[in-house]
C-alpha cells in the first residue's frame, strides 16, 4: 500500500506552514475577520520545532507597528515586548581597540532611529502570539514537520503532508512508522522562513522568481548572556561596523541589553563574501574579545547560542507572492529591511495582508485559485514602501565596501525619503548569487583564528550543545548531496571545501587517514541548527537542505 493510500486527510479553510511571526499573525487575523463576520473558519498552523519558538532566532529590536495593528491591547495583555530602547549607539571598531569611536547617526534618515522600538526575544513573542491564536480557535501543531506538498488535478496546491515519522537511515520503514497526515486547504500559506524547502519547490514550479532579482542572504550568529548587574544598561542598543570584518566583507554586529540582565549579541555577515577560508562563527568569537565588548561579558555567563540565515535581497528580490492555491509570507518571501536589521514587523504585516485577501476569497466561494489581490495589497502596503526606500543600500555596500558603501547607502536613503522613492541610481541589481560570489582558494590565504579561551570565546561543539540541538539518529540525513563526489573532487580542490567553515554548527568535516591522505567528506547532520547557510553558500550548489522529522533541531530558550 502506498504512503498516499495509508495517509488520513484533514480539511481546513487555511493551512499555514510555520509558526513564526508571519504565520501566527496570519492565523490570528483570519480568526479575527471570521469573528467580526460571524462565520466559522478553520485554520491550522504547522510548526516543525518541538514547540512554538524552538526554532525562532532573531536579534531582536522589534518595531511594534504591525503588533499595534494586529493586537492593539498587546501591552495590557502582556506581550513580551519588555524593554523599550533607551539608547541607540553606533561604534566603529578598530583592531584591538584602536580607532574606536561611537557616534550618533545624523546622516541617517529618521526611520533608522530605534527609539519607540522594543528589545525582546522573538521566540517568546511567537509563543505569546501562539497563545492568542489558540485562544481564538486556531489549531497549532508543533513537532509537525511539513515534508511535501499535495496537488489538485489542475496543478494547484491542495495542501501539505506533515508528521511523517519512523523512517530509518536506510530508508526502510521502522515498526513505529507513521505515514503522516495530508492537510487539505482552500489556501495554503507558506511561512517556513528563509530558504524553505517548500518555497523552493513552489518558486521553481510556478516561476515565482522570474520577474525579480536574485535573492541575497546573510548569516546571523547569536549568543545570549546574563551579565553582571553593575554592567547592565537596560534599553541599550549598540551596532558596530569594522573589525573583525575587512572593508570588502559586508556585515556588522549588534548588542542589546534587555530583561533580567540579559545581553543578546551577534554578528550578521553578508553571505556574498569572497574568501572561502572565512568562518562566520570564528569571526563572531573574535569580535567578543574586542575590549569594548569584552568589558560587558567579563563576570557574566553565556546561556544560549544559535544561528540562522536571513534574507537580504530586499525590494528588488521579492518574488511573486501568490501561486495557484496559496501564498508566500514572511521570510519565505524575504521582507527584511537590511539597514534597519528588522523584518518581523514586515513578516507579521504580510501574514495579515494574506489573511485578509484569503478570507475575502473564501467568503466569495473561491478555492485553490491565485490570490492576486494579495500581491496588489503588498504593492500598496507600507512593507513595499519601506523596502523601496532602502533598496539600494545592500547593492551599494556590496559594490563599494563598508567604508564608502554604507555612506552612499545613507545618502541614497535620504534622497529616496525626500523624493518619495526616486534615486539617481534607480534600482540597482545585486548581480551574482551568494554561492557564485565565493572566490577560489588559490587566491586567498587561510585564516588562522585564535583558539577559544572557554570564558569569552568558545568552540563550535560546545556552542551547539548550548542550542539544545537534537535529531533522532536513525533517520535519513536531511542534508542531501546531489553528487556525493563534489565536496572532495571539486569543492576541496577549488575552494578548500568552505562548508567546514561557513557552517556555524560543525556539521561538515573533511577527514583524512593516518597518513594525511585520502580525504573524505563527513556530514554530522545531528549537529544542524537549521540555519540553511549550506543550501545558500555551497559554491557548487550541491547541498540541499530538507526537513528532518518534526521536533528535531534546536530548542532555543529566550532567543
Amino acid at each position: 500500500m502506498s504512503d498516499e493510500a495509508e495517509r488520513e486527510s484533514m480539511e481546513y479553510d487555511v493551512v499555514i506552514v510555520g509558526a513564526g511571526p508571519s504565520g501566527l499573525a496570519a492565523a490570528i487575523r483570519l480568526k479575527q475577520l471570521a469573528a467580526d463576520a460571524g462565520v466559522e473558519l478553520s485554520v491550522a498552523v504547522l510548526e516543525k520545532g518541538s514547540e512554538v519558538g524552538a526554532h525562532i532566532l532573531s536579534g531582536a529590536v522589534i518595531d511594534p507597528k504591525a503588533m499595534n495593528e494586529l493586537w492593539p491591547t498587546w501591552k495590557e495583555d502582556g506581550a513580551p515586548l519588555e524593554t523599550p530602547v533607551a539608547k541607540d549607539k553606533f561604534l566603529i571598531l578598530g583592531p584591538a581597540g584602536e580607532f574606536d569611536f561611537s557616534f550618533a547617526v545624523p546622516f541617517m534618515p529618521p526611520f533608522m532611529n530605534n527609539h519607540g522600538n522594543y528589545i525582546a526575544s522573538l521566540a517568546n513573542v511567537c509563543r505569546w502570539l501562539a497563545e492568542k491564536a489558540e485562544g481564538l480557535g486556531v489549531e497549532v501543531y508543533p513537532g509537525m514537520a511539513v515534508s511535501d506538498l499535495v496537488w489538485n488535478d489542475d496543478g494547484s496546491v491542495k495542501g501539505v503532508v506533515a508528521g511523517v515519522f519512523g523512517i530509518g537511515k536506510d530508508g526502510v520503514k521502522k515498526p513505529d512508522y507513521q505515514p503522516g497526515l495530508e492537510l487539505h486547504a482552500k489556501y495554503t500559506f507558506i511561512g517556513e522562513g528563509v530558504r524553505g524547502s517548500l518555497a523552493k519547490v513552489l518558486q521553481a514550479k510556478f516561476g515565482l522568481n522570474e520577474g525579480s532579482d536574485v535573492q541575497k542572504f546573510g548569516i546571523g550568529v547569536k549568543e545570549l548572556w546574563q551579565i553582571d548587574p553593575a554592567k547592565f544598561q537596560p534599553g541599550l542598543v549598540q551596532h558596530t561596523f569594522g573589525w573583525p570584518l575587512k572593508n570588502d566583507t559586508g556585515g556588522g554586529t549588534f548588542m542589546y541589553h534587555f530583561g533580567d540582565n540579559y545581553v543578546t549579541l551577534g554578528l550578521v555577515l553578508h553571505l556574498n563574501y569572497k574568501n572561502p577560508f572565512l568562518s562566520p562563527f570564528d569571526e563572531f568569537q573574535r569580535f567578543k574579545q574586542h575590549p569594548s565588548i569584552r568589558q560587558y561579558l567579563e563576570g557574566g555567563k553565556r546561556v544560549a547560542y544559535g544561528a540562522r540565515a536571513i534574507t537580504e535581497g530586499g525590494y528588488q528580490s521579492v518574488p511573486k507572492l501568490a501561486f495557484p492555491g496559496g501564498v508566500l509570507i514572511g521570510c519565505s518571501a524575504g521582507f527584511m529591511n537590511v539597514p534597519r536589521i528588522k523584518g518581523s514587523h514586515n513578516a507579521m504585516k504580510s501574514g495579515m495582508l494574506a489573511a485578509e485577501q484569503a478570507f475575502a476569497a473564501i467568503q466569495a466561494g473561491r478555492t485553490s485559485d491565485e490570490l492576486v489581490e494579495y500581491q496588489t495589497a503588498y504593492e500598496g502596503s507600507w512593507i513595499a514602501k519601506e523596502l523601496r526606500l532602502v533598496r539600494n543600500v545592500k547593492p551599494l555596500w556590496s559594490r563599494f565596501g563598508t567604508a564608502i558603501g554604507v555612506a552612499l547607502g545613507g545618502l541614497d536613503m535620504w534622497v529616496n525619503l525626500i523624493t518619495g522613492g526616486w534615486s539617481p541610481w534607480g534600482t540597482l541589481k545585486h548581480g551574482k548569487t551568494d554561492a557564485a560570489s565565493t572566490g577560489l582558494a588559490k587566491d586567498y590565504k587561510p585564516i588562522v583564528y585564535p583558539k577559544p579561551d572557554g570564558v569569552i570565546s568558545f568552540d563550535k561543539l560546545s556552542s551547539v550543545f548550548m542550542s539544545n540541538t537534537n535529531h533522532a539518529e536513525d533517520q535519513p540525513a536531511h542534508l542531501k548531496l546531489k553528487d556525493p563526489s563534489i565536496p572532495i573532487s571539486v569543492n576541496l580542490v577549488q575552494y578548500g571545501e568552505p562548508a567546514r567553515l561557513y557552517c556555524p554548527a560543525g556539521v561538515y568535516e573533511v577527514l583524512y587517514d593516518d597518513a594525511g591522505a585520502n580525504p573524505r567528506f563527513q556530514i554530522n547532520a545531528q549537529n544542524c541548527v537549521h540555519c540553511k547557510t549550506c543550501d545558500i553558500k555551497d559554491p557548487s550548489q550541491n547541498i540541499v537542505w530538507t526537513t528532518p522529522e518534526g521536533g528535531g533541531g534546536p530548542n532555543y530558550p529566550n532567543m
